[in-house]
């Protein structure tokens, strides 16, 4: 080497100059995590790097602050240091290039083969997303360029899985190609990109969603009536080569559900068959999908003609708004919720939430479907370009163009921090500060407070905007016909209105509003209450029509109405609050439950006029004080109990609203609805022993704890959720009866005291039921003592437990008592479920346990989430069985479901069945949730409300019924694949 090149070698030209300066959350641990990429870089051999990351300056200080903000990009840049070198040479644009190439390359080589591929694909995937995002970071590359290159990105690993494919199918003879250099040309496989792919607007961790057709008499099929089977098991292979997960990572998870009813189509469709679907039964939603397709890989002639074709299915030349209704309640989109103050910034959905992505998303969408078939520059798949068509034409406002594409760019930047983390699939801010002061960091603010205002600035300003798009727009305006509801007789056009509303049967609705016109209620005696009322019948008329259920959610309405002692308050708040009266009338039309209790208990309203019910989470510590407010003072025993159940009743219905609205998730709702079991049980017990002892004194060193088992123990209640309940006694060996007037013996005594427990908490009083209680996970079950010594549950869980009695120990949690004794009770647990056990007898007795609940419980259908084959239950043994045998990672014991999933060892569950068994589990929680939430009684898909569709596929982010339904299908099979793999060691 001469000279003059060893010092061109050795001249560190780095060739990334952030823009921005990122301040670390820890500058000691930022310097010495850049000292490990040193580390790295020496054992590697890669002198220059480890000399240039030695040194001092922006570029320096900027990298250590990466790695402290990020885990993922630190680890990648520890575990390949290389990629960090290469900037030494090259621009971040110059090596993206490189890496594109480079896929296309592999496809080709001459040694080319799936697992090669594989394994080069997630290696050049992985340098390609730590290059995006560290220019992403450093301010360098603007947000528009990120999703830019995300998407290229994608297009390349698709591209290049897909020559791959087709060369090694002509090789094989199932296809024969025009030019097996140029393997696409005229083979007939079209791959639509669609969402934010066909878009180019991925994310950082995006899915990839792709529609999959073929031509059966494309030149290079050889055999069209084997089209279907072929060009699918190409489609099943591309998907595995991208996304399984290997010791390399994966390279994007891909999504093939939004083709045509997923629930029964093969995984590539012929395009005849695709477009008779379209034409004859496509929905609006898939419409709406339509507008961002893109023919990504494959034969992208035979793409573009095949979207061609389609145009006049989109792009319709008259549209009109009641198609765009159906959009829109398809869409899922969160409501605008007018008057309840901020939203929590922390825990926030900055793509579902209040002012996030999707809505600004959806205004384009809505706006391209109502004037795209007649302008087409209407129809680009790209969001903000088409905010900035939308302004030229004049169908929204220039300052509307500039705040939600400034808002967008924002937003996405916001939505990309957050999954630069940890490589996850996440659109959650944190919810604890350190979490959002992270992020903060990551954004280039000084501080969690000062990224919170401007992110709450950014959802009200978006928030402004689609809420007022929506009321604009016609079908939303209440001047649709006549409504009058004068006099004995119905008016005909009045019917007539009514039935265009959604209901159907107008007569019987005329009738119920003359009765609020007459005043026969409490609520409408007032003539100034009957007044507001008929200024508001129309907007609720309105808003009823909507929940596709009219007549029952307005019959609902009226027997809540029925029930309430005045109305003028009511009346004039839903008149000024759109977002409340839409979620009533979601309640009276979506959540029979709901509607239940707000018309038995009209009281629980009140909880909604709150304004920051929305914005305050239900933590342990919220409820908390407002029971304590709410019992405070000097009450009567049984008064003390009434009050336990207004107050639990009225936060279930506000967990449940705030479920509803999107406000918070189904994981956070089931930890809400348990701490207030958990609070309200305790003050039960509380109330119940000071009242015992008024007559029977206490035993001398008595002691009491309460463990929650099920889903109680594991934080996972629902709103119709039982109570598991142990109670476990202890006290002074010596003790021989209580110290009171009437004294008892210490077995009886706590035995009582348990009956009078179960009394206070289940009895019915006027007030309903606190919880329905089930004590037969106690030891012995219904033949034990209601009351157990804590030595006897320690006897027997260790020496007489069967297997099933040690799972149900898993989820066992210490709620109320003697705060030593559950710490006590809470560390004995965790010792029995150490000890060591034959994991192949554990799970040969898991396997059998599973077998008889399926011969004494078949599912009533595939929506009995409990008890199908691969549903919860077979998650939940998972769990159990790897808790019991040791098989976790880490000391600490978690009786939540899903966060013990989340800690499978990988000898017990590999990586990617890690994933789909925590996915599965929470796509389960999500839609159990919910439908425990609105009814009373089981699942009847027939007879669903279509509100309570519109609300499950909001929680599941899906935009159909059928392929929510093909969703939890196919999941309930791969979990049932797994269960089998895991417990019974061998596949399905």
């Amino acid at each position: 080497m001469t000279a003059s090149a060893a010092a061109a070698r050795d001249k560190l030209n780095w060739r990334l100059e952030p823009k921005t300066r990122l301040v670390p959350l820890d500058a000691g641990h930022a310097r010495d995590k850049l000292a490990d990429i040193v580390a790295a870089a020496k054992e590697d051999e890669l002198p220059r790097l480890a000399k240039f990351l030695s040194g001092k300056g922006p570029a320096q200080d900027f990298l250590a602050a990466v790695f402290d903000l990020s885990p993922f990009l630190r680890d990648l840049a520890r575990r390949r240091p290389q990629i960090l070198d290469a900037l030494l040479d090259e621009t971040v644009e110059q090596r993206l290039e490189t890496v594109n190439k480079a896929m296309a390359a592999a496809a080709r080589a001459e040694n080319a083969s799936e697992q090669n591929l594989m394994m080069e694909l997630r290696r050049l995937k992985a340098e390609a997303h730590f290059l995006i995002a560290l220019d992403d970071l450093s301010g360098v590359a603007e947000t528009a360029l990120t999703v830019r290159r995300l998407s290229d990105l994608a297009d390349a690993s698709i591209r290049a899985a897909v020559d791959f494919l087709l060369r090694d199918a002509h090789a094989q003879g199932k296809l024969k190609l025009a030019d097996p250099e140029n393997p696409t040309l005229k083979s007939g496989w079209v791959l639509l990109g669609m969402g934010k792919l066909g878009a180019h607007e991925l994310n950082f961790s995006s899915d990839i969603d792709l529609v999959v057709f073929f031509d059966p008499e494309a030149p290079a099929v050889i055999d069209p009536l084997d089209g279907t089977e072929m060009f699918s098991r190409l489609t099943r292979r591309l998907v595995r080569i991208l996304q399984d997960r290997t010791e390399h990572g994966y390279v994007f998870r891909t999504d093939l559900r939004l083709r045509p009813d997923p629930g029964s189509t093969p995984l590539a469709i012929p395009i005849e068959a695709a477009l008779t679907y379209y034409e004859g039964r496509g929905q609006n939603w898939e419409r709406a999908a339509m507008i961002k397709a893109r023919p990504v890989a494959g034969d992208i002639a035979a793409g573009k003609a095949f979207l061609k074709e389609l145009q006049p299915y989109v792009w319709r030349k008259y549209m009109d708004y009641a198609a765009i209704a159906d959009v829109h309640s398809i869409k899922r989109q969160i409501h605008a919720h007018k008057g309840h103050g901020e939203v929590a910034v922390k825990g926030h959905n900055v793509k579902l939430g209040r002012g996030g992505i999707r809505e600004i998303e959806f205004f384009v969408q809505t706006q391209q479907l109502i004037a795209g078939g007649r302008f087409p520059e209407l129809r680009g798949r790209e969001t903000v370009p088409m905010l900035g068509e939308l302004a030229a034409r004049g169908w929204i406002t220039t300052e509307a163009r500039d705040v939600l594409a400034n808002q967008y760019w924002f937003l996405r930047r916001v939505e990309h921090a957050i999954q630069m983390v940890a490589d996850e699939q996440t659109h959650m801010l944190p919810e604890d500060d350190e979490g959002l002061e992270r992020i903060a960091h990551m954004l280039g603010y000084k501080d969690a407070d000062s990224f919170a205002a401007a992110f709450r600035a950014a959802l009200q300003q978006v928030e402004g905007h689609y809420a007022a798009l929506f009321e604009a727009a016609p079908e939303l305006s209440a001047g649709v016909g006549n409504l009058v509801f004068t006099g004995d007789v119905d008016d005909p056009d009045t019917l007539q209105t009514l039935h265009q509303m959604g209901f159907q049967r107008p007569s019987d609705i005329c009738r119920v509003i003359r009765t609020w016109h007459f005043g026969r209620y409490r609520v409408t005696r007032s003539a100034e209450a009957r007044e507001r009322l008929t200024e508001l019948t129309p907007a609720l008329l309105e808003a009823f029509g909507k929940t596709r259920r009219a007549d029952e959610a307005l019959m609902r309405f009226d027997e809540f109405l029925s029930g309430l002692p005045a109305g003028i308050q009511l009346f004039s708040l839903l008149q000024s609050n759109p977002g409340l009266l839409r979620l009533m009338a979601t309640i009276m039309g979506a959540a029979p439950r709901l509607a239940a209790i707000i018309t038995r208990r009209p009281h629980v309203f009140d909880g909604l006029l709150d304004p920051a019910l929305l914005t305050e989470l239900p933590n342990r510590a919220y409820l908390s004080g407002r029971l304590a407010a709410f019992i405070d003072g000097d009450r009567p025993y049984e008064d003390v109990l009434d009050r336990l159940r207004i107050f639990a009743a009225e936060q279930k219905f506000l967990i449940g609203v705030r479920l509803l609205a999107g406000s918070i998730d189904s994981m956070r709702a089931g930890r809400a609805f348990s701490d207030l079991a958990d609070l309200t049980i305790g003050a039960a017990l509380q109330a119940v022993m000071d009242e015992f002892a008024q007559r029977h004194g206490r035993v001398p060193g008595g002691r009491v704890t309460l463990l929650g088992m099920g889903k109680l123990g594991s934080r996972e209640l629902t709103a119709g959720s039982d109570v598991d309940l142990i109670l476990l006694y202890d006290h002074d060996e010596q003790a021989e009866e209580s110290d009171g007037e009437k004294p008892l013996a210490p077995s009886h005594y706590f035995a009582r005291l348990t009956q009078r427990l179960i009394a206070a908490v289940s009895a019915p009083t006027a007030e309903g039921v606190l919880y329905e209680l089930d004590l037969r996970l106690r030891p012995s079950g219904n033949k034990g003592p209601v009351a157990t010594h804590v030595d006897a549950f320690r006897k027997y869980q260790r020496q007489e437990a069967w297997t099933w009695e040690q799972m149900a120990l898993t989820r066992a949690r210490a709620i109320a008592g003697d705060e030593a004794l559950c710490a006590e009770i809470d560390a004995e647990v965790t010792s029995i479920l150490a000890q060591p056990r034959d994991r192949a007898k554990v799970a040969a007795e898991a396997v059998e346990m599973r077998k008889l609940i399926e011969q004494e419980k078949p599912p009533h259908d595939l929506w009995d989430i409990k008890l199908v084959p691969g549903g919860l239950i077979d998650l939940e043994f998972i769990a159990q069985v790897a808790t019991i045998t040791g098989q976790l990672e880490g000391d600490m014991r978690t009786p939540g479901t899903i966060q013990t999933l989340a800690r499978l060892d990988p000898e017990f569950a590999e990586p990617d069945i890690k994933q789909e068994l925590h996915d599965a589990y929470s796509l389960y929680l999500a839609v159990s949730q919910m439908i425990r939430l609105c009814l009373t009684s089981t699942f009847e898909r027939d007879d669903v409300p279509p509100g309570l569709v519109d609300l499950l596929l909001a929680a599941t982010d899906l935009p159909d019924f059928k392929v929510l339904e093909a969703h939890l299908k196919e999941t309930s099979q791969k979990v049932r694949e797994n269960f089998d793999l895991l417990l019974r060691g061998k596949r399905s």
